[in-house]
């Protein structure tokens, strides 16, 4: 029986893979002076990250509507799948997971909708494991399974320039009391099942991205890596060759999606991994 899959941009996932795939990939919408643009269709995340510190007011995120997804269920039904894994953004976070919970609902035991606990590839990384499984024969059970197992390793970190657009987003509650001490110092985060967790701060971009590092280094030996930037590329690519050779498979780069970017701000580094079990 085909198993196929869906999600959304905040995946992070590129584009050639997902095609390789066949991973449906639903736009998160990004809304600018009263205008949505969906991710990555109606504006690149260039020119977006580009825009975004002289943005007033700033942008907003919104989810896909929920018949954007029932469209895409019912697209990959017509096409042969017999069951479709949808794997989104944690409901803590955004509106996405509750959007396509909504959508399945008209599909009965077909579509099964997952709550990744994760953002940009630590939810990727999930689809693109299970959609490897599928591929290589695995049951439907023993995809869910792969998913909930990988799920439960992969972490995410970063390094952000500032602290203001995540206050600024209301969705972390240590945010707003800590502005005023971190005014002038670089967080570092950790997002784990659904909870942006604060791992402290740095005062210098060196500094943190050593920070950034040891705790990379803290997971073991790694399945799958990704470095994360927020339009931040000549850094990226300098913290990719540094840590290339800790994983056996190519690591990824991908400059991280609108509607993640508009609640971290620009000039951000990460890191999403998932540690060997």
């Amino acid at each position: 029986m085909k198993i196929s899959f869906v999600t959304d941009s905040t995946a992070d996932i590129p584009v050639e893979l997902a095609s390789r795939h066949g991973i449906e990939v639903v736009p998160a919408l990004v809304n600018i002076r009263g205008k949505s643009y969906a991710d990555g269709v109606d504006i690149s995340r260039e020119e977006f990250y580009t825009l975004l510190p002289s943005l007033n007011p700033p942008p907003t995120t919104s989810a896909p509507s929920v018949g954007s997804f029932q469209e895409r269920y019912e697209k990959l039904l017509r096409g042969g799948a017999a069951h479709i894994l949808s794997i989104h953004p944690p409901n803590e976070l955004s509106g996405i997971f509750n959007a396509a919970r909504l959508a399945a609902q008209e599909f009965g035991e077909r579509v099964k909708v997952f709550d990744s606990g994760q953002l940009s590839l630590g939810l990727g990384f999930q689809v693109l494991m299970a959609a490897e499984a599928a591929a290589r024969g695995a049951l439907l059970e023993e995809v869910a399974a792969l998913v909930d197992g990988v799920r439960a390793r992969v972490r995410v970190t970063a390094l952000l320039s500032t602290l203001e657009y995540i206050r600024r987003s209301g969705r972390v509650s240590w945010a707003k009391a800590m502005i005023g001490s971190l005014l002038h110092l670089q967080p570092l985060i950790e997002l784990r099942y659904g909870i942006v967790q604060r791992l402290g701060q740095a005062r210098t971009r060196a500094q943190g991205i050593l920070r950034l590092t040891e705790t990379l280094n803290s997971w073991g030996p790694l399945e799958r890596l990704a470095v994360l930037h927020t339009n931040a590329e000549a850094a990226a690519r300098q913290l990719l060759e540094d840590v290339k050779s800790k994983v056996a498979v190519p690591p990824l780069m991908v400059n991280v999606t609108t509607a993640i970017g508009t609640h971290v701000g620009p000039d951000g580094l990460g890191f999403a991994a998932v540690p060997v079990q």
